[in-house]
C-alpha cells in the first residue's frame, strides 16, 4: 500500500491544522455566503445562485481546468454544466474565452500541476471519489498524484482530512429553491429550469 511511504509523521502532524482550515473553508463556502442573501430578503434566488456558480466555473477554467474538474470546483453536477454550455451561448462563449486565456498562459487540462489541480483532487475525495477517480477528474494520473503525495506532508494532511469528510451517501448540488427554508420565509412562486435563449 502506498500509505507505507508517507512522509514523516511529525511533518504531517505539523501540516494538519492548515489542512483542516483549508477543508473547513471549502466546506463552509455556501454557509458563509448566506448572510449576504439574508441581508436582502433571505429568499433563495436561482438567478444569483446560477450566476455565482457560472462565475466559479469560469474561474476554474481560467486556471486550466477542464469541464469535469471545473464542475467539481464549482460544486455543480457535470451534466448541468453541459446543459448550461448547450443552452446559454453567452456562458459557452465566456468559457471558451477563459480556456483561451488559460492556454495563453501555459495552463491547459492535463498540463502543469497547479494548486487548482490539488484543490479539485481534494474536493473530489471529500465528496467520496476514489484516489484514481479524483486524480482523473483533476486531469492527472493516479501514479502522478501518488508521486506528489509521497513528497508532500501537506498533501498527505489534505488527503487525510478529505477522506474523513467523505459523505455516507451520495451528495449532489441542490438549487436554493429546493433547500430547507428558514421559519417564516415563503417559497418562491416560480420554478427554475434551463431555457434556450433566443437571439432575434
Amino acid at each position: 500500500m502506498y500509505e507505507s511511504r508517507r512522509p514523516e509523521a511529525d511533518l504531517v502532524r505539523e501540516a494538519a491544522p492548515r489542512a483542516e482550515r483549508a477543508l473547513a473553508w471549502l466546506e463552509a463556502r455556501d454557509e458563509v455566503e448566506q448572510p449576504f442573501h439574508d441581508s436582502l430578503d433571505g429568499l433563495p434566488n436561482e438567478r444569483d445562485d446560477r450566476m455565482a456558480r457560472m462565475g466559479d466555473l469560469l474561474q476554474a477554467t481560467a486556471q486550466g481546468l477542464g469541464v469535469r474538474a471545473a464542475a467539481v470546483w464549482a460544486g455543480v453536477p457535470e451534466r448541468l454544466v453541459q446543459q448550461w454550455l448547450a443552452h446559454d451561448e453567452e456562458f459557452a462563449s465566456a468559457v471558451r474565452a477563459a480556456a483561451t486565456l488559460a492556454a495563453a498562459n501555459g495552463l491547459e487540462p492535463g498540463g502543469r500541476r497547479t494548486p487548482a489541480v490539488i484543490r479539485v483532487v481534494i474536493l473530489a475525495m471529500s465528496r467520496g471519489e476514489s484516489w484514481n477517480t479524483a486524480a482523473e477528474i483533476a486531469g492527472i494520473t493516479g501514479s502522478g498524484l501518488r508521486q506528489m503525495w509521497r513528497s508532500s506532508p501537506m498533501l498527505v494532511a489534505l488527503v487525510d482530512r478529505a477522506r474523513r469528510a467523505r459523505p455516507r451517501g451520495p451528495r449532489s448540488y441542490v438549487p436554493p429553491s429546493y433547500r430547507p427554508r428558514k421559519p417564516g420565509s415563503t417559497a418562491p412562486t416560480h420554478g427554475y429550469r434551463l431555457m434556450r435563449r433566443d437571439h432575434s
